[in-house]
């Protein structure tokens, strides 16, 4: 039997990882950006939840191969992949409350996914390296939390501190 070299199998695994993580965030940052209707938004939303589904897939390889370095990376995977699901699964089974689900699960996993980028790379990255890391663990969600905000209040009833539960933009 043939057996490879565990920085080779590791150095595959990341070949994959790398191109799929960097699809997560620019399909998850177009597709916050575009207009919620037909079209963009949901086609961007579902490539971001499979080059998610493929981030967690290898993360979890990734973090077999050096558990004790990389296992925060793959609880975030984890939880990025968990709250992409719920705001999936909101919006294609369309119950009351659904926009409010939507927003804060599909949002999460984008910060949990940029918290694990910047917790991996940033010392790797000019400027960066000189903060501590505990600035990596809060940032991406000092910056999410008030455009959070900002979508639940746009995305409710006039005069209401509902959200508007119009039909979802993916259909069943």
């Amino acid at each position: 039997m043939l057996s490879l070299p565990e920085s080779s199998v590791f150095g595959a695994v990341l070949v994959v990882h790398v191109p799929f993580g960097l699809a997560c965030v620019l399909t998850g940052l177009v597709a916050a950006l575009s207009p919620k209707r037909a079209g963009r938004h949901p086609r961007l939303g579902a490539a971001y939840f499979w080059c998610l589904v493929v981030v967690c897939a290898t993360s979890a390889v990734l973090a077999g191969m050096h558990w004790s370095q990389d296992r925060l990376l793959f609880l975030l995977a984890v939880v990025s992949l968990g709250a992409a699901a719920l705001g999936r699964r909101a919006v294609r089974r369309a119950r009351p409350g659904w926009v409010t689900i939507h927003i804060l699960g599909m949002s999460g996993s984008y910060v949990a996914l940029l918290t694990a980028f910047y917790l991996d790379n940033a010392q790797n990255l000019p400027l960066w390296r000189e903060m501590p890391t505990v600035v990596f663990w809060f940032l991406p969600t000092t910056v999410a939390a008030p455009l959070v905000v900002r979508a639940l209040r746009r995305h409710r009833a006039p005069g209401s501190t509902r959200p508007v539960d119009a039909r979802p933009v993916v259909r069943r």
